[in-house]
């Protein structure tokens, strides 16, 4: 864990939030503990990190996938396979951003078990806010910390 982030998951002050937006028909803004409400699951990942090599840590926190489905994406059952254009994109208050396809996350399909992580190495994540886990990722470059907003966008309708 970073300097800052450990500092911020300890300082005094509000809980950190995270929006949800976008093609969604229940938008939220939802903090870790919130977070808590969904089943939670474990994940023990390696990854390579640029700066500060090889990172084994444990994680807890809902599947990304449940918790963007309570959130209502807008997919329309009268398109066959609609919810396969649909992206997600994640950003950290430190600005790092992650992209991700609905399908890489869907159980029909590549059933990627993505977390928003509400602890890391049994350290609560309360104030910094929920980090975007991939357990299947070999490098750590998607593993965002300290997420502020997620977007759902389906706008990705025609091909030219």
């Amino acid at each position: 864990m970073s300097d800052s982030l450990a500092a911020a998951s300890t300082a005094a002050g509000p809980m950190a939030e995270v929006a949800l937006t976008g093609d969604l028909t229940r938008p939220a803004r939802l903090t870790v503990s919130e977070l808590l409400s969904w089943p939670q699951h474990r994940a023990q990942v390696s990854f390579d990190c640029a700066t500060s090599g090889i990172q084994h840590h444990r994680f807890t926190g809902p599947f990304l996938h449940d918790v963007l489905v309570a959130a209502g994406p807008g997919f329309d059952p009268a398109r066959r396979k609609d919810r396969l254009r649909f992206l997600i994109a994640v950003r950290g208050v430190d600005g790092h951003r992650a992209l991700l396809s609905w399908a890489e996350i869907d159980p029909d399909f590549g059933r990627a078990p993505v977390l928003l992580a509400v602890t890391i190495d049994d350290t609560p994540l309360d104030r910094a806010g929920p980090q975007l886990v991939l357990p299947q990722d070999r490098c750590g470059a998607r593993y965002i910390s300290g997420i502020e907003a997620i977007r759902v966008d389906g706008g990705y309708t025609v091909w030219t």
